[in-house]
């Protein structure tokens, strides 16, 4: 039997697991047997709801402000084992207010920032482990947003911090990789997944004819994580369904 997608013993903790990629990113990993912690930024997983994505069913849920790094080096405190850490938390401000400077630096705080102070923390825990970390990039970063200047530049830096970790921490036997999802049904993006007209038209750009699910992402951390990619390092793989084509 093969056992390469088998995590029995693992410790997984995703960051930004609450809803969502996330979310279904960390339930994934329970079903292959891992022990998984999420972080989300409520006081506690019941102020969350099932149809904006979460299911807490199996996990440790630990209240987490990505924006703080106090907050991050508290977390890292919790743990004295860690295989995988993945990092997606993220946030966007829609109707151009990432064009105000301090909203710009608040985005660029939670997706770009955030990922450093949350790589560093956990580095001596994944070395020991020869683990992994896997960093949520988007699709933006290969392509102008245009009411989106921080959110793009956060995602673009994202692939880059993934590209230079991913050579500086690989003789450590650390591997690190990313992900850059296209348009990926979740609450984020409920601004196009639930408006009739741009979701078509969308739709009708997508090779494969559908809008991307939380669980396509999650299979593809899964793979990451595990013996199959074992020599893959520094790479951000987009899985948009061929947008980009």
């Amino acid at each position: 039997m093969d056992t390469s997608l088998d995590y029995n013993g693992k410790i997984v903790c995703v960051v930004g697991g609450s809803a969502g990629i996330g979310n279904a990113t960390a339930q994934a990993f329970r079903k292959c047997g891992a022990e998984v912690h999420v972080t989300g930024t409520r006081a506690d997983h019941s102020e969350y709801k099932m149809e904006d994505g979460s299911d807490f069913a199996g996990l440790t849920y630990h209240q987490l402000d990505a924006a703080d790094d106090g907050a991050i080096i508290a977390l890292r405190q919790k743990f004295e084992k860690l295989d995988v850490l993945i990092c997606s938390q993220g946030m966007v401000m829609y109707k151009r207010a990432e064009f105000e400077p301090e909203n710009f630096a608040k985005v660029i705080q939670v997706n770009l920032n955030s990922l450093m102070t949350c790589a560093g923390q956990f580095h001596d825990l994944l070395k020991e482990a020869q683990g992994s970390l896997i960093i949520i990039s988007s699709t933006a970063a290969f392509h102008a947003t245009v009411g989106n200047p921080a959110y793009n530049a956060s995602k673009t830096g994202a692939m880059g911090l993934t590209r230079t970790l991913g050579k500086a921490w690989a003789p450590d036997g650390i591997r690190v990789n990313g992900i850059a999802p296209g348009l990926i049904a979740t609450k984020m993006t409920k601004v196009t997944t639930e408006h009739p007209k741009r979701r078509e038209a969308t739709i009708r750009s997508i090779p494969v004819g559908r809008i991307g699910d939380p669980d396509d992402m999650a299979g593809l951390s899964l793979f990451l994580c595990s013996p199959l990619a074992s020599y893959i390092v520094g790479q951000t793989i987009i899985a948009d369904g061929g947008l980009l084509l």
